[in-house]
């Protein structure tokens, strides 16, 4: 009987693989981790709301362009003379009137898309920072409304500026380093092409890093350390570099085809904003499932018992009772029954 009992002890493959290797054994933590807290519920509402950002985005865009245009008379005539003589007869007049319009209802537009901006922006963020507070398994205590969505707003105004600021320091970086290439002569050199290409993707690198960091340590409703977080923004700015090279390549597939190149666009932003958010969420789920950031789950305290006293009131015997009493009555009646004939002879003598 031993023999089945240690076959039945015996690790199976996984377990072994995980002790011996300790990144699988993280690996398969910050999975279960995950699963356990909804990560693709809340990777599912983030990119609810990336793309229900984007209409008011592209408002802000036209009213951007109307001011520009009607600033710009000369540039609004070269944007109708190339409508003119591209578009089909008939479509061009259309095309114009609309062009008028936008420029002439730029401010309208531009304030109900800044409006519908500020309230999808606030809503991105409040998910993604729920996600992120969840990931960490912290308690969702979040503020009172007011006090949230302030946060929320500072929150996204903070994640705006270092999205800008990373990547104006990688185009910056990039540029001056074509200005150096360019200065010393090496511009039209093979290699230092290659530099400036490896140079470009370590600054995206770096970038991405900043990112990450800031969105994982920060982002949740109780700050993390930047310590804990570092080495996981180091693999998230890795893999979003892998995830990105990966979508470009489906993106370039999926618009190969005619109906591709009417929803293909469309549909591969959804593609890529989803695991985009899976990524980030696994992310932080790595992050809070290393050792020094694991903590025990508490054990729930059991209620205190409750005596009640129990009092059972019987209007006659019980089964047992009657029962016994039966049997004794039967007892009783056969020894009258027995007693009888020898008193009855007895008496029968004495006469």
């Amino acid at each position: 009987m031993a023999a089945p009992a240690a076959e039945e002890k015996k690790p199976s493959k996984l377990e072994q693989l995980r002790a011996r290797y300790g990144w699988l054994d993280h690996l398969v933590r910050a999975g279960a981790r995950y699963t356990e807290r909804h990560g693709d519920h809340y990777a599912a509402a983030i990119t609810f709301f990336s793309v229900l950002s984007l209409v008011p985005l592209l408002m802000i865009g036209f009213a951007v362009a109307g001011y520009v245009l009607f600033f710009n008379p000369a540039l609004l005539d070269e944007l109708r003379n190339a409508i003119t003589e591209n578009v089909p007869p008939g479509l061009n007049e259309m095309i114009t009137g609309v062009v008028d319009e936008a420029i002439a209802q730029r401010g309208a537009v531009g304030l109900v898309g800044l409006l519908g901006a500020l309230y999808s922006g606030i809503g991105w963020m409040s998910n993604l920072r729920e996600a992120l507070s969840e990931q960490w398994a912290q308690a969702p205590d979040a503020p009172a409304l007011p006090k949230r969505l302030l946060f929320d707003l500072l929150a996204l105004g903070g994640l705006g500026l270092a999205l800008v600021g990373s990547f104006a320091i990688t185009g910056v970086a990039s540029t001056f380093a074509e200005g150096v290439l360019a200065l010393v002569g090496l511009a039209d050199q093979g290699w230092a092409r290659v530099l400036l290409g490896v140079l470009g993707f370590l600054l995206g690198l770096a970038a991405n890093w900043l990112i990450f960091l800031w969105v994982i340590a920060r982002l949740p409703r109780q700050h993390a350390t930047l310590r804990s977080a570092a080495k996981a923004a180091l693999f998230g700015a890795v893999g979003f570099e892998v995830l990105k090279r990966i979508m470009t390549i489906y993106l370039t597939t999926v618009t190969a085809s005619p109906s591709g190149a009417v929803f293909g666009s469309f549909l591969g932003l959804l593609v890529f904003v989803f695991f985009a958010s899976r990524f980030v969420l696994f992310v932080t789920a790595w992050a809070a499932t290393a050792r020094e950031n694991e903590q025990e789950e508490p054990v729930p305290v059991p209620e205190p018992p409750v005596l009640h006293s129990e009092v059972v009131v019987r209007s006659g015997p019980t089964g047992r009772t009657a029962l016994g009493l039966l049997g004794a009555g039967l007892l009783t009646g056969l020894v009258t029954c027995r007693l009888r004939p020898r008193h009855h002879r007895d008496r029968s003598a004495g006469a």
